[in-house]
């Protein structure tokens, strides 16, 4: 959800905002529909659509936005599919959501805010159309079904307003629709009206464990089982199940001893009363700092345990990405060979900072990805190889327990990760005026490899920026480039690619998902802004849009390529063609054209262009 949607005069951002509200709104059907009624590969009965209020008929967003009808788009509805009204019914309606300007900031000072009357008033003239909507469908209705959802939402805040009542009891007067329904709203229905909080935060994240975001799912909840029936589980069996399982979770972390667990799995910390007499500690019992972190500098040894085998690594230099500290190390066993080593945070750090978050995805998501590859039998030079992962053996007495975990020093458990080859970022080589027209035509062409390796596998990368890129000496030969970070590859459907505002692609940023090309759109962002041009600033996901909408539309991207390369310019024109579609990129093609590029301007030597 962008943030300030109508903050700004920008169409892109409004289309966007009813885009993640209509995804939103199926999030949170689907997830109902699936936890509480469906069968195993049941298909949800619902689907969601948009209001336009020229002809009060319903259209998808993405639809209505590519007719031009964006302007006139005043709500969204969960409807039941209806095979015989396929674009949708008012009485097919199962909840309502209006997406209206500053939710949040039209409420009231109480320190129970409610919407405006305004706003109120629009939400209880909807209801009451579809109210009446049902009272008069073919349709078989259930009689229950006298009581309506509308969803209140803006860019962050929303809330919910429930409206019911007996229609017989509504006195029509054809010259005066408006007070006949007026009156029938003041004296025969019954309102309820929640508080309005926060569902989105600032960055367009649904926090779904929040009072905004529950109090919307319930109200969903009541609307579907209005048509579904009874549920097959419970609310209360299925947070029973959820505290079971954070129990169960917080004893394998070892946690049980310092906290208790209240019944409704919400924990509580132990308070402990200091003794006021002196006793003698034994210095065995002194617990080390668990905060105190693993700090390596050049000439430091460091040993690895896998279960297996044990390990040691001379570290030879610190590194610093700007995100985090890794390091160039060599094995003791082979000195001669230079490897990238990466230490993670300590297991111990349960709600871990952002730079330990970094770690995680460098260390043991990047661990997870590179043995996928390896076990598929992924094979390119222009991608890094697994050479070790394991814990960190720390000096002293291990006093790890038998049944597993790890002991009190704070170093017991970190994980490492080590790789080859070693190389020096574009980042970098950009910082020193080193990479020129030639290298940006290799580095395309070594990446395509890569990516053409993984994507043979379903693997793609997710994270393609400067700092993901090394360029790699061999020897006599020439340079190669390889594509590095691959911590936040997508393997599965539900894994979710990094979010850069200056070279995640369109739809990262849109969907926080990757589409065919998404991969090779962040490569084109990367060599255009490794080609000399100035970053702008972005400060919001809106904001990124709106930039990669203008400078394609203006082909600033492909007019300062096409410095570098003719056949560059010519792929990120190919590029802006795929980009949103579901058609996958055609590797092969431009890897020909790139290499024989090569081919004609180097030495005249063979360029690998295998995966395998």
């Amino acid at each position: 959800m962008p943030s300030a949607i109508y903050a700004s005069s920008s169409s892109t951002v409004e289309a966007t905002a009813y885009l993640a509200l209509e995804d939103f709104l199926h999030a949170s059907a689907s997830g109902l529909w699936e936890a509480f009624w469906g069968a195993e590969n049941d298909l949800m009965p619902f689907y969601i659509s948009s209001l336009y209020d020229r002809n009060l008929r319903f259209y998808q967003a993405e639809q209505a936005i590519a007719k031009g009808k964006l302007d006139g788009l005043c709500a969204s509805a969960i409807m039941l599919k209806n095979p015989r009204h396929p674009q949708g019914k008012w009485d097919d309606i199962i909840a309502f959501a209006l997406l209206r300007p500053d939710i949040g900031g039209l409420t009231s000072a109480d320190e129970d805010p409610k919407p405006s009357t305004s706003i109120l008033g629009e939400a209880l003239f909807f209801a009451l159309r579809v109210l009446l909507a049902r009272s008069i469908s073919r349709s078989n209705i259930p009689l229950s079904l006298n009581s309506v959802f509308v969803l209140l939402v803006d860019s962050q805040y929303g809330g919910v307003v429930k409206i019911e009542g007996d229609l017989s009891k509504l006195e029509f007067d054809l010259n005066n629709v408006y007070e006949s329904a007026a009156a029938w709203i003041k004296n025969h229905s019954q309102i309820a009206i929640s508080p309005v909080d926060r569902i989105w935060n600032k960055l367009g994240n649904a926090n779904w464990g929040d009072i905004g975001a529950l109090q919307v799912l319930y109200a969903t909840f009541h609307s579907i089982s209005q048509y579904a029936g009874t549920p097959k589980n419970t609310i209360e069996d299925l947070a029973a199940d959820h505290s079971s399982r954070l129990q169960a979770r917080r004893i394998e972390r070892q946690l049980e001893d310092n906290t208790r667990v209240n019944g409704n799995g919400l924990f509580r910390f132990q308070h402990r009363t200091a003794s006021p007499e002196i006793v003698e500690v034994q210095e065995e019992s002194i617990k080390v700092d668990s905060r105190k972190s693993l700090k390596l500098e050049a000439g430091s040894i460091l040993m690895i345990d896998d279960a297996t085998w044990q390990k040691g690594y001379q570290i030879d230099e610190v590194l610093n990405d700007g995100e985090i500290l890794f390091y160039i190390a060599s094995s003791l066993e082979d000195p001669g060979k230079s490897l990238f080593l990466y230490v993670g945070s300590h297991p111990s750090q349960l709600e871990p900072a952002w730079q330990d978050m970094n770690l995680w995805y460098h260390v043991q998501r990047q661990t997870k990805v590179l043995s996928v590859m390896k076990q598929k039998g992924i094979s390119s030079k222009y991608i890094p190889e697994l050479s070790a992962s394991g814990r960190v053996v720390h000096p002293g007495h291990c006093r790890k327990p038998s049944t597993g975990g790890n002991c009190d020093h704070p170093w017991c458990g970190t994980p490492v990760l080590v790789t080859t080859p070693v190389g020096q970022t574009v980042a970098d080589m950009v910082r020193e005026g080193r990479f020129g027209p030639d290298e940006a035509i290799r580095c395309c062409h070594d990446c395509l490899s890569a990516l053409s390796a993984s994507a043979s596998f379903g693997i793609r990368h997710g994270d393609i920026r400067p700092e993901n890129v090394i360029c790699v000496k061999s020897g006599m030969g020439r340079p190669y480039y390889v594509l590095i970070g691959w911590g936040h590859a997508i393997l599965e459907e539900r894994d979710r690619p990094a979010l850069n505002l200056h070279f995640s692609s369109t739809a990262a940023l849109q969907e926080g998902k990757l589409c065919s090309a998404s991969d090779a759109e962040s490569l084109v962002y990367m060599l255009y802004f490794c080609s000399g041009v100035d970053f702008p600033v972005l400060d919001s996901v809106e904001g990124a849009l709106q930039w990669r909408e203008t400078s394609w539309s203006r082909r600033l991207i492909q007019q300062k390529l096409g410095d570098i390369s003719a056949v560059v310019k010519a792929f990120a024109d190919y590029v802006d063609s795929l980009c949103g579609t579901p058609y996958p990129v055609v590797y092969e093609i431009w890897l020909r054209r790139l290499k024989k590029q090569i081919s004609e301007e180097g030495s005249g030597k063979e360029v690998e262009t295998t995966s395998s």
